[in-house]
């Protein structure tokens, strides 16, 4: 958090003498940020605080009041709570009597690390940059706005900012509450012609500038440090015991490194799982990876809910890996979306894979009579609306064995379906898939009892 060199000398220069007594205060801005980026704001900042803290370095009130709004102007586009300097603002406006004092024996002295009390003037010009600002504001210069006369001007209520800071003061950690700077200045005999800079009533920049550099540059600059209270530990015992943990007293002093080839990789099943069925919906996979995608969601059934199989997913798995799908149907025969995944199995488009999915779920589970009426309806439909011929026989005789094997193995009721499906196969008799389930229509049909209100199946001729 320490300044460079070059860093130094550039705020000294932004907050020299001369420069805070002719440059407004968008003069000021516009130097300063010429020579900082955001990134080091807030380490100029605590410099500035330091500086503040020892009026000595910044003996002329317009260089103060240059420092005090440079503290505003880096964090000008946030909110003044969100300043980390806002407590800097809160004891100007409000200074407490007296912030801390040690008592001995023989005197009393004062701990003075605050920043001297400003006059009002800086009091207003405060007021105005943290409450509400204006352009003609920041055209002014210092020596302007010391020269103002706002003994009728009232002065910003602090209240509500200072309670926004003591709830973030309660939050910290209680040693970094109770820390305080390790640079104290020495206000019992202030100097008020600066002679131990030089000569009397007068100033000694190159003394100034050294002071400075010591309490800001370097890695052991005093800005680093704060004074808190030693967070105390219990010692451990000295005594070895039997029962004592081998680490605490170790008596191999050689190390080893062995590294962890497996460290970082997810060997779960699921991530495994995952990723194969990832691969089974762009392309087929081979037999060994269906029957471990398979394997695994056998042992594991509520793994299928962990692994990314969505509802719109499944037309791609039936198409490239139906063996996969239908297990994967199985699993999710419980979920509460088992709907929806049966409602894109009708609606796809018809094929040898999704017939397989279906007539392999039917022998397997009880699936809902109304999806299986809804895919046989959209089977027929696709045969009669397809115009190529030999893909139109093709489907036929597909969708003739696929009716078959419903009916033998009793998956159907034949009459909820016998009207359409006779229809069907009258309209491609010609095929030999079609007649052959006409032939075992009408057998079905002659011998089931008639149902209620017939007296022959429906459409049966005598």
């Amino acid at each position: 958090m320490a300044l460079s060199i070059k860093e130094l000398a550039s705020l000294l220069s932004v907050l020299s003498e001369e420069g805070t007594k002719t440059q407004t205060f968008e003069a000021l801005a516009s130097t300063f940020h010429g020579y900082f980026d955001k990134k080091d704001f807030f380490k100029v900042g605590s410099s500035i605080v330091l500086l503040l803290q020892n009026p000595d370095l910044l003996p002329y009130p317009t260089q103060k009041l240059a420092a005090i709004f440079l503290l505003y102007e880096m964090y000008r586009s946030d909110p003044v709570s969100a300043n980390p300097f806002a407590s800097v603002f809160v004891h100007l406006l409000n200074p407490p009597a007296a912030l801390a004092t040690e008592k001995t024996d023989k005197n009393q002295v004062e701990l003075h690390w605050a920043i001297t009390p400003i006059s009002p003037s800086e009091r207003y010009f405060l007021s105005q940059l943290i409450s509400s600002p204006t352009k003609e504001l920041f055209k002014k210069t210092c020596s302007q706005v010391l020269q103002m006369e706002v003994s009728n001007m009232q002065s910003y209520d602090v209240s509500g900012l200072q309670l926004t800071l003591v709830e973030r003061h309660s939050e910290m950690p209680h040693t970094s509450r109770s820390a305080m700077p390790c640079i104290v200045p020495d206000r019992d005999n202030k100097p008020t012609s600066f002679e131990q800079f030089g000569r009397p009533d007068t100033i000694n920049p190159d003394i100034q500038r050294q002071t400075a550099e010591a309490l800001l540059i370097g890695s052991k600059s005093p800005l680093e440090y704060s004074l808190r209270p030693e967070f105390i530990r219990l010692a451990p015992p000295i005594h070895i015991a039997e029962d004592e943990m081998v680490w605490m007293v170790p008596s191999d002093n050689e190390h080893k490194i062995t590294w962890d080839s497996a460290m970082c990789a997810n060997s779960s099943a699921s991530a495994e799982v995952r990723r194969l069925l990832v691969k089974a919906t762009k392309g087929a996979l081979t037999p060994a990876q269906c029957n471990q995608i398979c394997s695994q969601l056998k042992s594991d059934p509520k793994l299928i809910y962990h692994v990314g199989i969505s509802p719109q997913k499944l037309p791609d798995l039936v198409e490239n890996n139906p063996l996969v799908a239908i297990e994967a149907l199985l699993n999710l025969m419980s979920s509460n979306q088992i709907t929806e995944y049966f409602q894109v199995l009708v609606n796809m488009e018809m094929s040898l894979h999704s017939m397989e999915v279906v007539n392999r779920l039917t022998t397997q589970v009880d699936l809902p009579s109304e999806f299986i009426h809804l895919y046989i309806s959209n089977c027929i439909s696709t045969c009669e609306t397809i115009k190529d011929r030999y893909m139109q026989n093709r489907l036929v005789r597909l969708v003739c064995v696929f009716l078959q094997s419903l009916i033998r193995n009793k998956t159907i009721d034949v009459r909820d379906i016998f009207i359409e499906v006779q229809a069907f196969c009258i309209e491609f008799s010609r095929i030999r898939e079609a007649a052959g389930l006409f032939r075992l229509l009408k057998s079905l049909d002659s011998d089931a009892p008639p149902a209620p209100g017939q007296t022959q199946g429906p459409g049966a001729t005598r």
